[in-house]
């Protein structure tokens, strides 16, 4: 039987071979997985010794990593703001970026107490729509998304959030099945990855993330020119809209947020100084 030391200078190995750039952390996440540990556990009980069913689950665990498939994708989980979220294949993997996203709404719809009438376009995990609701205890919400795959996981981590009853979950492209609704809150994540640089892009969001969540067509601009439409009509008096954007992309996403007749609030950047994040009012 292998210790905790040797089985995890064996994984950082092979880890580091397959070109993971983080291969202690992401070999102390599985091992600590699988050994029922929180993570900073696994650094201090190095003599323990693996019992074989623990060495063998982990080895696969490993093997998958070797892949290039996601941690998160892995564990079946990602942290997200404040929530503990179900992940899968099915749907894009919740990035810290995007919690700049809920700090844009948090900063213009600062009454925690309203009751907020939500929408997330392009809605995957729920991170963001779920994230809102456990911020405005009083607000409900719906996600729309075109994969019933994604609506499946959004709708189990609302359920996991304690937010079920606050959320509902439709199968719709962007606002075509919303007519006559309006909405004081519209956050979206959409696919902004020109169609030509996916194959080029790290190889956990190229082989392993759903390619319908990144293409954006040829500038990765296609779904903010569908959006917006929708969000202008959809919008209630004095409601906002904020939008997730790609690096170089904000000063476009405002001009076209403006010409379908929104008006711009701000540009925010993300903790990498990135502008990440566009917001409007009605």
């Amino acid at each position: 039987m292998a210790s905790v030391a040797d089985a995890l200078a064996t994984a950082e190995g092979l880890l580091k071979t397959a070109g993971i750039d983080s291969p202690r952390r992401d070999a102390r996440l599985l091992l600590g997985s699988v050994m029922g540990w929180p993570t900073p556990m696994v650094a201090m009980r190095t003599d323990v010794l693996l019992m074989p069913d623990q060495e063998y689950l982990f080895k696969t665990l490993i093997d998958q990593r070797v892949q290039r498939r996601p941690v998160s994708q892995i564990l079946g989980r990602r942290g997200f703001w404040t929530l503990d979220l179900t992940v899968t294949g099915d749907t894009l993997d919740p990035r810290p970026d995007s919690e700049t996203v809920i700090e844009a709404v948090l900063d213009h719809q600062s009454d925690r107490t309203s009751r907020f009438n939500i929408l997330d376009l392009g809605v995957g995990t729920g991170c963001l729509l779920l994230a809102l609701l456990s911020e405005y205890p009083a607000a409900v919400g719906v996600g729309v998304d075109i994969s019933p795959e994604a609506l499946a996981v959004a709708r189990s981590n609302a359920a996991q959030c304690g937010v079920a009853e606050r959320a509902r979950f439709v199968h719709s492209r962007w606002g075509d099945a919303l007519a006559g609704m309006t909405f004081d809150i519209i956050v979206s994540n959409p696919p902004y990855i020109p169609d030509d640089e996916i194959d080029g892009l790290e190889p956990e969001v190229s082989l392993w993330e759903p390619r319908l969540a990144l293409a954006g067509g040829p500038d990765g601009l296609n779904c903010y020119r569908d959006i917006m439409p929708h969000a202008a009509t959809l919008l209630a008096p004095a409601g906002i809209v904020v939008f997730e954007v790609g690096m170089g992309q904000a000063s476009d996403v405002a001009r076209i947020g403006q010409e379908s007749g929104l008006s711009l609030l701000d540009i925010r950047k993300d903790m990498a100084g990135i502008e990440r994040c566009v917001s409007f009012h009605s």
